[in-house]
């Protein structure tokens, strides 16, 4: 993670790709995840979209939930693998059961919009409320258009403008400290 990011040493790719694989090889389901990443987005090494789908499927056999969002997104997009929105809506629902938030939201965007299961505008609702509690920003926004066209729940303006009130509070937060992590990195140069 390290190299990857660039975290105490310099940035590399290479060095991040090697040590991922040396930790996957001895069972690492977060480095087999990692290292599906970098073949994903083709960074450290050349892009392998079967291989990301391979290792993603490798983590999850080892219960590691980030990657059964990373393969439900696999299969929704038809990555590495055929497009299958079943069985992309079966690891969503896999992973926000287990409480990964990014999962939440995936999972009501496909209840909302009948991929992969029956359109269900109140089981979207849930989960987007779910992922929104569990500060989720694009469920933030998705929870406050529901609340405003009455989508799952019934109509209720004034909790869509607190929803997006909310939002704006969250991102402003996220803008804020991305402001400070720069000003602090340009004083060290």
């Amino acid at each position: 993670m390290f190299y990857e990011n660039g975290e105490g040493t310099e940035k590399n790719l290479e060095k991040a790709f090697y040590w991922y694989q040396k930790a996957a090889e001895n069972g690492d389901k977060m480095a087999m995840n990692n290292l599906a990443v970098l073949y994903e987005n083709g960074e450290g090494i050349e892009k392998n979209l079967k291989k990301a789908f391979y290792l993603y499927q490798k983590a999850v056999e080892n219960g590691y939930v980030a990657a059964m969002n990373n393969l439900a997104i696999c299969y929704k997009n038809g990555e590495g693998t055929k497009k299958n929105l079943e069985k992309a809506f079966y690891w969503y629902q896999k992973a926000a059961e287990n409480e990964h938030i990014n999962a939440q939201n995936n999972l009501a965007l496909l209840y909302e919009n009948g991929e992969g299961i029956e359109k269900n505008l109140k089981k979207a609702f849930y989960w987007y409320q779910k992922a929104a509690e569990n500060g989720n920003e694009g469920a933030m926004n998705n929870l406050a258009i529901c609340y405003e066209n009455g989508e799952g729940t019934e109509k209720n303006l004034k909790k869509g403008i607190e929803k997006q009130q909310k939002m704006d509070i969250f991102m402003h937060k996220i803008i804020l400290l991305y402001y400070m992590k720069v000003e602090k990195e340009q004083k060290r140069i």
